[in-house]
């Protein structure tokens, strides 16, 4: 009998990439698209992207929501599809760490500049 016990996925917690940092899908159906994280969902590895993975929800009318509906909403993808975008030149990039002045900064691999 196969075991009940789910595995968590292997999330960095100290991530690399930060909240309204520019990102840009690098597989999947939304190759691509450059877009702003708007949060994180680290318990399952996950990240928001304005203007990505955009579905149909339908809300029934509620208190709060009188109309109710079908409304757009943005849909988690996950955190591995995505790399910070350079901004010296507007291509996607990792992001590395390193000390400068005591403080640890953010850096982009593909040109050296800070982030």
């Amino acid at each position: 009998m196969p075991s009940t016990h789910k595995v968590k996925p292997s999330v960095n917690k100290n991530a690399l990439l930060k909240k309204n940092d520019e990102v840009q899908v690098i597989t999947g159906e939304f190759k691509g698209t450059k877009g702003k994280i708007e949060s994180f969902d680290w318990k399952n590895g996950r990240v928001f992207v304005a203007g990505v993975n955009v579905r149909k929800k339908h809300m029934r009318a509620s208190m709060q929501d009188q109309a109710g509906g079908i409304v757009d909403k943005t849909m988690s993808i996950d955190i591995s599809n995505v790399l910070l975008v350079d901004p010296k030149d507007g291509k996607p990039s990792r992001v590395g760490v390193k000390m400068e002045e005591g403080k640890k900064v953010r850096y982009a691999k593909r040109s050296g500049s800070l982030v």
